[in-house]
């Protein structure tokens, strides 16, 4: 295989509401707002504009956020999904940064279910709902879970094999551990 990509450059999704979506990235989350495009583009067979934001991380990549001045392209490109837990971004963070979302989230008002925590056992994981549907966690890596990695690594095609095969038993250590305990 060939060198793998160096990092997230940015992921994008379509914003009904930039106000909304620039006042929970930066104001409750703390993402930066790092650069507003307002472009025009000939796309999918006709001229589209559109505005961009981008909200940076710690290592360079963002968030990317698109409204656009048409309600036609904004209904054909706008986000159509409910939300789910099972479709969201996750975002790595340290213990310190993880408790600062959660007290900003909590200083906004966004209670359950838009907001809840979830201890994985490798990680703990806190959930948002952005002003547009889309679930953000924010994941705060157990120091354990590194011991692993090699292993979980070398075994991940095996462990993908069994479960196709129909074998859906429980290989999480961490949560057996606990459940032990």
């Amino acid at each position: 295989m060939g060198k793998l990509p160096s990092r997230l450059h940015h992921t994008a999704y379509v914003t009904a509401d930039l106000e909304a979506t620039r006042a929970f990235y930066e104001d409750v989350i703390g993402l930066p707002l790092s650069a507003c495009w307002t472009e025009i583009d000939h796309l999918f067979g006709k001229d589209r504009t559109y505005c961009h934001l981008f909200f940076d991380l710690a290592d360079g990549s963002s968030l990317a956020f698109f409204s656009f001045a048409d309600p036609e392209d904004q209904a054909e490109f706008g986000p159509e999904l409910a939300p789910s837990p099972f479709r969201h971004i996750a975002l790595k963070v340290d213990d310190e940064t993880q408790a600062e979302i959660e007290e900003r989230i909590a200083k906004a008002g966004i209670e359950p279910p838009k907001t809840y925590a979830l201890e994985h056992g490798y990680c703990r994981s806190v959930y948002v709902e952005d002003p547009n549907g889309m679930i953000v966690e924010f994941c705060r890596d157990d120091p354990r879970a590194a011991d692993g990695a090699e292993e979980r690594k070398a075994k991940a095609h095996a462990e993908l094999e069994r479960w196709l095969s129909g074998d859906h038993s429980n290989n999480n250590n961490f949560r057996h551990d606990e459940a032990a305990a």
